[in-house]
């Protein structure tokens, strides 16, 4: 596959895989998720590669979830909601090898679905983590939330969704959303830090570690599987094109008008 979307790397036997749409803060359309798709089944089986690095180009965004101008009631590619997310989600737990996140800075929405699942996050301290998706008519059910509850907890996790906040580097460190805040400038030697550590490491060891940590979230899968047919439905309605229509023309969206109360 030849990649517009991404930049895929491989040094020192670590394969990084970076969104590549800095103009759109990294946010991701179709052919985004195909192309990580692509390129993470590429890294994830082949021996030489330790471990895996997800990120996004520049220093203003890591990935802030879905393109909206690429959703019009689904967004622009295949899959249940217009997108193969889900494979992507599999993909990351599936592989049998570490996948860390590199955030240098917004984990929004989808974004901070991707940083959750990722087996490891190293964040710059100029990073900010948080969801939207009750701010744009969209919600991720099923890893952006149970399994996020089982990172951070429930309290939190529901905080995190409801409210829509934003979080710190430290905030998100706190909380077990991260592993390691580092500053800004030291932040790819500290990822070329950990990746050093884990080429040295067992990689049966770790697959079989790997495997057994997903087993017992397992179910997640299948919360998500039944989670997103409802959520394309979702999308088909005057209440979620609300939340897109309102953010592409930069105004409050007025959600209560077509949901009666």
């Amino acid at each position: 596959m030849n990649y517009s979307d991404i930049l895929y790397e491989e040094r020192d036997q670590i394969a990084t895989i970076a969104i590549n749409r800095p103009a759109v803060m990294n946010a991701f359309r179709g052919q985004t998720i195909e192309e990580m798709l692509h390129a993470m089944m590429k890294a994830g089986w082949d021996k030489k590669i330790a471990a895996i690095v997800i990120t996004g180009t520049g220093d203003r965004a890591f990935c802030t979830g879905g393109d909206q101008s690429a959703h019009s009631g689904q967004y622009d590619g295949r899959g249940t909601a217009g997108l193969p997310i889900e494979e992507l989600h599999s993909a990351i737990r599936d592989v049998p090898k570490p996948v860390i996140a590199r955030v240098q800075g917004f984990a929004i929405g989808g974004g901070n679905v991707i940083a959750t699942l990722c087996d490891m996050t190293i964040a710059s301290d100029k990073a900010v983590f948080g969801q939207v998706g009750p701010k744009v008519g969209s919600v991720d059910p099923g890893w952006g939330t149970a399994y996020l509850a089982a990172v951070v907890g429930e309290k939190k996790a529901r905080e995190i969704w409801y409210m829509c906040r934003r979080y710190s580097a430290q905030e998100a460190l706190a909380m077990g959303l991260c592993n390691v805040v580092v500053p800004h400038e030291l932040l790819d030697a500290e990822v070329a830090k950990w990746g050093r550590e884990l080429v040295e490491k067992s990689p049966t060891a770790i697959a079989i570690a790997k495997r057994s940590f997903n087993a017992s979230t397992e179910h997640i899968r299948g919360i998500g599987s039944l989670g997103m047919q409802a959520l394309s439905l979702y999308y088909d309605t005057d209440e979620s094109k609300e939340g897109v229509r309102a953010f592409l023309e930069k105004r409050k969206p007025d959600f209560r008008k077509f949901a009666g109360g």
